[in-house]
């Protein structure tokens, strides 16, 4: 029998990071215990995302914290009641940076530290003292809705690109932007991040929607994992954009599946980033996506990730009017034929 892991290379880069796999755990609640980090590793991922140090957390004292985060927590992607079996207190700014300097210490995997906020305040120079703690590399986490009728389009845009550039100006170690889809052009500002100097774009955060309480008449949290549909937003967005920006592209969201990844390394994702499917198969499900993952490469005849990496870009494909609106009609058409 064909050792496959001899005969197949998994690896890619990744922020400059040399990965043995595209296989990367994303921000959650679970990266907050060091023994689900040393799981993970064992499981066989390439990479971890640590969950986000919050621009909230930072701003207010601990005292206020849990009182703030049970009063408002539908502001933030990663908030307390928006993640399951997060019970305990929320670690406050020197916690996590003792986090990252024992995570590196537990792992041989690169750890990439994470900031999630929406200003360029002071709390941008924990960025400084997190690549000071040992972290590989940085995801920067945008969570900003724009409810102020008076806000512009172009406003919100300068406000990231201005939140980009704050941060790089106090790191030396990459840089990922991870950011949501709602742009009038998302062609132009991945350019725009990539001149900000955004070292890696990642496609595309889940901003979550609260639910209407309707006996108790309040407005609630609401969290649901992702699917596999969800997916297909962000293949789009990594094909068109694969090779018109130098940032490298990660894909999250939707990503259950060998084939999965397989779609987001050809449509020119150098990692593809999970969360969902390991709340819901456990940590364990890596080591079998590994493993499918070399079955489907060895039965298709790839000797590499590198080698189907960007193979379905819009700039490769026969028809790369899949991804505009030259496929509008046809799509259309297809569906009622059925």
């Amino acid at each position: 029998m064909i050792d496959l892991t001899k005969t197949i290379d998994l690896s890619t880069t990744y922020l400059g990071l040399k990965l043995k796999n595209p296989l990367v755990a994303s921000a959650s609640p679970m990266c907050e215990d060091i023994g689900n980090i040393r799981r993970m590793e064992d499981a066989g991922a390439s990479a971890v995302v640590l969950h986000s140090l919050f621009e909230e957390q930072i701003e207010l004292e601990s005292t206020d914290l849990d009182r703030f985060l049970s009063a408002s927590s539908e502001i933030s992607a990663e908030s307390a009641t928006n993640l399951p079996e997060l019970t305990h207190r929320v670690m406050g700014p020197e916690t996590y940076l003792q986090h990252v300097q024992k995570c590196k210490e537990a792992v041989k995997i690169p750890i990439v530290a994470s900031l999630n906020g929406s200003t360029n305040g002071g709390w941008v120079h924990y960025a400084r003292q997190m690549q000071e703690a040992g972290a590989d590399a940085l995801e920067l986490n945008i969570y900003y809705i724009p409810v102020d009728p008076q806000v512009t389009g172009q406003q919100v845009e300068e406000k990231y690109i201005e939140l980009v550039k704050a941060v790089k100006a106090e790191v030396k170690i990459p840089v990922a932007v991870k950011l949501g889809p709602y742009f009038s052009s998302m062609a132009n500002m991945a350019r725009k991040l990539d001149g900000a100097g955004a070292d890696a774009l990642v496609l595309f955060n889940r901003f979550y929607q609260p639910d209407f309480d309707l006996e108790a008449l309040e407005v609630v949290p609401n969290l649901i994992l992702s699917n596999s549909h969800e997916l297909l937003l962000r293949l789009h967005w990594i094909a068109v954009l694969y090779g018109s920006v130098k940032a490298d592209l990660a894909l999250t969201g939707g990503v259950h599946s060998a084939t999965d990844v397989v779609k987001a390394m050809m449509a020119g994702a150098k990692v593809a980033m999970m969360t969902s499917a390991l709340l819901k198969r456990g940590i364990t499900f890596l080591d079998t996506i590994s493993t499918e993952l070399l079955i489907w490469m060895g039965e298709h005849e790839y000797t590499s990730i590198q080698q189907m990496q960007g193979s379905m870009s819009r700039t490769k494909v026969p028809q790369p009017g899949a991804f505009e609106r030259a496929n509008y009609m046809k799509v259309l058409n297809s569906y009622a034929m059925r």
